[in-house]
């Protein structure tokens, strides 16, 4: 039986949720037998409702993307490996900018923010990120995703009570300077450098991330020695981790990390 590369899970999280939200693939990869950890970003650990409570938060308005990388990359560093590290949204840029570093052993982007200079003009795209850049705002003063906006971008199909549950559950204020960064230098990839390998995956439901967007970012990765792949599932919006069939993005994932 083929060895794993890495034993080590951690889990990235994205911007406007809560690290909660992957509690229930930790469960899941710790019964495959992984040492799994899914930190909260700086400025972000504690429960949902006692984080709304602190909007606007001027002390995580502070952080910018490329402190929640070294924040991650700190973590990483005090593991006795290198870990598979799997970031949802803009956890997936996180993640790229940790192979980048080359701190991970194998990396899965889901539903990923794309590297800086990847764009999309879909409609869905531009309506579900331009409230949360909050260009005409500052950014000494945090963002907390509305609730309509969270039906539109993370929840989209899904029934109005489930809707309502995790935004509750999920939601938190984020840093517009850590948002911007995406778009900055702070998140620019060498698309030619040789990295581990790397897993996109992406869903067709996808307003905020959509699956275009995803499939652009891949194709930008162009170094023929090193292994990058590419996954879309139908019917899956950017909760896409909590969907009600999360469990075959999940075991899609354990194969393919099986495999390298």
């Amino acid at each position: 039986m083929k060895q794993p590369k890495s034993k080590h899970i951690v889990f990235v999280t994205g911007a406007f949720v809560s690290n909660l939200g992957w509690d229930k693939w930790i469960s899941y990869f710790e019964q495959q037998g992984y040492i799994v950890t899914a930190p909260a970003w700086p400025e972000k650990a504690g429960s949902p409702a006692v984080l709304r409570q602190k909007h606007p938060n001027h002390e995580l308005a502070k952080v910018t993307l490329t402190e929640v990388v070294d924040h991650y990359a700190s973590i990483i560093s005090s593991l006795p490996e290198l870990p598979i590290v799997i970031g949802h949204s803009l956890g997936g840029l996180i993640t790229q900018l940790l192979v980048q570093r080359d701190l991970a052993a194998l990396a899965v982007a889901y539903h990923s923010v794309p590297a800086q200079g990847v764009l999309s003009f879909k409609w869905s795209f531009l309506k579900s990120v331009t409230p949360a850049f909050g260009f005409l705002s500052s950014v000494e003063d945090t963002y907390l995703m509305p609730f309509r906006h969270w039906q539109y971008t993370f929840t989209n199909g899904m029934p109005l009570d489930y809707q309502k549950t995790t935004y509750d559950q999920l939601v938190i204020p984020e840093s517009k300077r850590a948002l911007r960064g995406a778009i900055s230098k702070e998140g620019k990839i060498d698309f030619k450098r040789p990295h581990v390998p790397l897993l996109f995956v992406s869903g067709s439901e996808d307003n905020i991330m959509p699956a275009s967007l995803n499939y652009s970012n891949y194709k930008k990765y162009r170094n023929g020695t090193s292994v990058i792949n590419y996954k879309e599932f139908p019917g899956r919006n950017h909760l896409a981790m909590d969907h009600q069939n999360w469990k075959e993005d999940a075991d899609y994932i354990l194969n393919w990390i099986g495999k390298q």
